[in-house]
């Protein structure tokens, strides 16, 4: 019979957790862990997305204790990629999730800390990861929590990330709750979109999320 898995939607913190004194001294910019064949854990080197980024950035990536050396990769208008090692006393929440065969989905910074989305087997995994964590000095902070069905066996969406990232900034904001907890173009400004286009994003994934969990094929 086979497992119903879970995915878990964590805040965490640490002062010593990887790049956390970076992202509390430039609080307005965003940072995500890019997913890339050649990160290895083991070397404690990873690529990062930095969107927003401001001059003070690069100051603060020189005074962070978690950071060994960093290397700008590609600067665009819309944001800039990262290479980024970590020293080995940086606190790093992937390998225990990886251990505990975890398999990390995203992460993206919140001015505090980190959010992450970590996809596991069952409750005993997470609770292996809640206490990594609290043994290593790291907050963890459980925020969502979804069952769904083992890999391979869900029907496939085809969500581009953009959709992605305005479904679960709307869920997160309370767009869908009745009263609204944020009007669209509240929504649109905190995405730096305009409000048709954050608009048309969660129309488009709305529909491919009904279309590939409720309609049963032919």
């Amino acid at each position: 019979m086979a497992t119903v898995g879970l995915t878990a939607t964590i805040h965490v913190s640490s002062p010593d957790l990887a790049l956390t004194p970076t992202i509390r001294a430039c609080p307005d910019v965003t940072v995500r862990v890019i997913p890339h064949s050649t990160t290895d854990v083991e070397t404690g080197l990873f690529f990062f997305l930095v969107e927003n980024p401001i001059e003070p950035f690069e100051a603060a990536l020189d005074d962070d204790h978690t950071v060994a050396e960093w290397t700008l990769v590609e600067a665009a208008d819309a944001g800039a990629v990262y290479r980024i090692r970590h020293p080995p006393e940086a606190k790093l929440v992937s390998p225990a999730a990886l251990e505990l065969g975890g398999l990390m989905l995203d992460a993206v910074s919140d001015g505090r800390g980190w959010v992450v989305r970590v996809q596991f087997t069952d409750r005993e995994a997470l609770s292996g990861l809640w206490e990594a964590c609290e043994s290593d000095g790291i907050t963890f902070d459980l925020r969502r929590l979804f069952r769904h069905q083992p890999w391979g066996r869900s029907a496939p969406t085809t969500l581009t990330d953009a959709q992605r990232d305005a479904l679960l900034a709307a869920y997160e904001s309370g767009y869908f709750d009745e009263p609204r907890g944020i009007s669209l173009a509240e929504l649109a400004d905190r995405l730096g979109i305009s409000p048709t286009a954050v608009g048309g994003r969660v129309r488009r994934g709305t529909a491919e999320l009904i279309e590939a969990v409720l309609v049963e094929g032919e």
